[in-house]
Parts: structure tokens; C-alpha cells; sequence
């Protein structure tokens, strides 16, 4: 008798369970192939409304289902990787998803020099706001508070704050030729310094200051650490099997938000929907697979998780996804905007207090959480009146 092998036998799903788990890739890859024969005709028609809302609700729905199979394969690789690998594959992955999906939009239709920093400031709105006051609300509901490493949100916080000032807040306050636009010299000195805090900081996080990140520092030694969920247990397939799937789901992925951008360029440049309308459909897109996993990971006591995955998402977006976006707009002479106007500003100066004031003392309760939803139902509000 092997108990331990009949554990793993029946833990680990045979091909039909396989199957079954995967089925949203095969919708994926047809409807990837349908617009590859047939895409063109298919946008032609978005002046019917019908077919605009079809369009756009299908697209969405399956980049969206195949976004989220690609967190499911990373909190797979996270759970057999351990901390912060797996939250490193993670972010990294959105990361690129972020910037094809913002590319998309930029390279179709009439330039949006705007598109860039409204997108990274609701990804950032949904992020420290949205997400972070929902999985602080669900996770402390039936706890009096929650526990997380302070050094490792203190280093998170230690490098957005001061990237997100220079990024979003300083190019409007500089003056050049062309108005708000950024500098060719701080965009220069933009993208190697925020490369290089990142890497930097990359090389913390997997080496010397790793145990910031988990909830096994010493000053939290009586932190108690919960069981796996059984969401989260690991599946009994072999590693290489998740990451390739994630692979598989990012190819369709990165084809369908090319096609995506069509009907959110018709409707910003033709129906005259708000201009900030484009970025926020792109940030839900990108934010949503990884609120949903930062969410579960609080609900099931697993608040380390969900500070790793959003306050890293944030650091990413801001030290990653806007040096390409610059690299790109330079190489591709599309010019950008980063610079928020002055509403944008303090809603953006606020969250980062507020966020500093939360992870301050390494405990988290419901209050917190309730904040962080008023600013982000602000920050809904003020798009509704723009």
C-alpha cells in the first residue's frame, strides 16, 4: 500500500478532466481563427448597433475567459514555485498583455496621445483602489484584521510612489515646446530609471530581502501562515504542462485585443464617448484576472498573497508597462501624454497617502477597506461627469 501515491493519483485529473478544466482554449483558438478569416468583414459592419455590442461583448468575453485561464496557470506555477516567483510570473505576464493591449489601441484609428496615461491611471485607480478595498472588505468580514509583511509593502510602496510622481504628475508641471508632452530628455531618463529600480528591485525580491514578501520574517514570527485552499491546492500536473497552457492562452490573447480595439476606436471616435473610455476598458481588461486572484488569496487568509499581487501589478505597471509604452511611441511616432490634469492629480496624490497610511502598520480591517472603495467610486464618478 502507497497512501501517498494514491493521494497524488487521485488528486491529479486523467485527460477528460483535462479537457474539461482547459475547454475555454479551444474556444479561444476558434474564435482567433474566425476573425482571422474573417475579421475585417466582421468590423466593417460596427455601424450597426447590434453588431457593435455582439462584437465587442464576444471579444471581450473570450480575451477576458482566456486572461483569466493565464492567472489560473500562473497561481499554479506560484503554488509549486513558492513566493514571489509565481506572483513574478504573475505580473510580468499582465504586464505584457497590458502593453499589446494598449498598443492596439494607440496603432488604430487617429492618434490619442492621452490613451497611454488613462489607461495606466485606471489600471492604477482599480488596482490600489478597487482591488485593494475589496480584498481588504471580503478578507477582514469575518476576521477583526489581517496580517501582512510590512517591510515587503513598505518596498512596494517605496518605488511607486516616487515612479508614479515622476511619470504622472511632473510632465504635466514641465514646460516644452509642445505643451504637456514629455521631454525627449525625461523620457530618456524615465525608462532607464524605472528599468533599473525595478531590476533592482527584482534582485531583492528573489534574493536577499526574499522573506519581505512572505509572511516567515522574523518580526512576523507568530504570524500564522493558513493551510492551502483547495483552489489553490496544486493540481498533480506536470510543471511544464502549466506553463505551457499559459503560453498557449496568451497566443489568442495578444491576437484578439488587436481586434478588440476596433470597436472601442468606433466608439470614442465616432459615437464621441469619452476619450478616458478607452484606457478604462483596456485597465479592466488587464486588472481583472489578477483582482479576482488577489481577492480569493484575502477571502482564504491569504492577505501576503494579495499585497504581493497588487501592490506588485501597480509597480509593474508603472516601472514596465510606460517605459515600452515610451519606447514604443518613440520607435512607432506616435506621441504620448503622461501628465494627469489637476483632478486626476490629487485623486492620484490621495490614493498613494491613503495606501501609505493602510499597510503602515502591517495589520488590515474592514475600515481600510471601505476607504479604499469611496476613492475608487470617486474615481468612477468623476469619469460618468467627464
Amino acid at each position: 500500500m502507497d497512501p501517498v501515491g494514491d493521494a497524488l493519483r487521485k488528486e491529479r485529473p486523467g485527460i477528460a478532466g483535462l479537457v474539461r478544466k482547459e475547454r475555454t482554449l479551444p474556444v479561444a483558438v476558434l474564435t482567433m481563427l474566425a476573425f482571422v478569416a474573417y475579421g475585417d468583414r466582421l468590423s466593417s459592419g460596427l455601424g450597426n448597433p447590434v453588431l457593435l455590442a455582439v462584437l465587442f461583448a464576444w471579444l471581450f468575453g473570450v480575451i477576458l475567459m482566456a486572461a483569466l485561464s493565464v492567472v489560473r496557470h500562473a497561481d499554479e506555477l506560484a503554488e509549486r514555485l513558492g513566493e514571489p516567483y509565481g506572483t513574478l510570473i504573475l505580473t510580468l505576464t499582465i504586464t505584457a498583455i497590458e502593453v499589446v493591449a494598449i498598443s492596439a489601441v494607440m496603432f488604430h484609428g487617429d492618434n490619442n496621445p492621452t490613451l497611454v496615461r488613462d489607461t495606466l491611471f485606471a489600471v492604477v485607480m482599480i488596482i490600489l483602489n478597487g482591488m485593494v478595498g475589496l480584498s481588504l472588505l471580503l478578507g477582514a468580514w469575518r476576521r477583526p484584521q489581517q496580517r501582512h509583511n510590512l517591510q515587503g509593502a513598505n518596498a512596494y510602496l517605496g518605488l511607486i510612489v516616487p515612479l508614479a510622481t515622476l511619470s504622472l504628475i511632473l510632465p504635466e508641471y514641465e514646460p516644452t515646446p509642445s505643451g504637456p508632452a514629455i521631454s525627449s530628455a525625461h523620457e530618456a531618463i524615465l525608462i532607464f530609471m524605472s528599468i533599473g529600480l525595478y531590476a533592482v528591485f527584482l534582485m531583492l525580491q528573489t534574493g536577499r530581502h526574499k522573506l519581505f514578501f512572505t509572511n516567515h520574517h522574523p518580526s512576523h514570527a507568530t504570524t500564522h501562515t493558513p493551510a492551502p485552499t483547495p483552489e489553490h491546492r496544486p493540481s498533480g500536473q506536470p510543471l511544464i504542462l502549466h506553463a505551457a497552457l499559459l503560453f498557449a492562452y496568451m497566443v489568442p490573447v495578444v491576437y484578439l485585443v488587436d481586434h478588440l480595439a476596433r470597436p472601442i476606436d468606433y466608439v470614442v471616435e465616432t459615437l464621441r464617448a469619452p476619450m478616458a473610455l478607452g484606457g478604462v476598458v483596456m485597465a479592466v481588461l488587464v486588472a481583472t484576472p489578477e483582482s479576482i486572484s488577489a481577492v480569493r488569496a484575502a477571502i482564504a487568509d491569504h492577505l501576503q498573497r494579495s499585497v504581493n499581487i497588487f501592490l506588485g501589478s501597480v509597480l509593474s505597471t508603472i516601472g514596465l508597462t510606460i517605459p515600452a509604452m515610451l519606447a514604443i511611441s518613440h520607435l512607432s511616432g506616435h506621441s504620448i501624454v503622461l501628465g494627469l490634469g489637476r483632478t486626476e492629480t490629487i485623486l492620484l496624490v490621495l490614493t498613494l497617502a491613503v495606501s501609505m497610511i493602510t499597510f503602515a502598520s502591517g495589520r488590515t480591517n474592514v475600515m481600510q477597506g471601505f476607504v479604499h472603495l469611496m476613492l475608487f467610486f470617486t474615481y468612477l464618478l468623476l469619469i460618468v461627469e467627464g
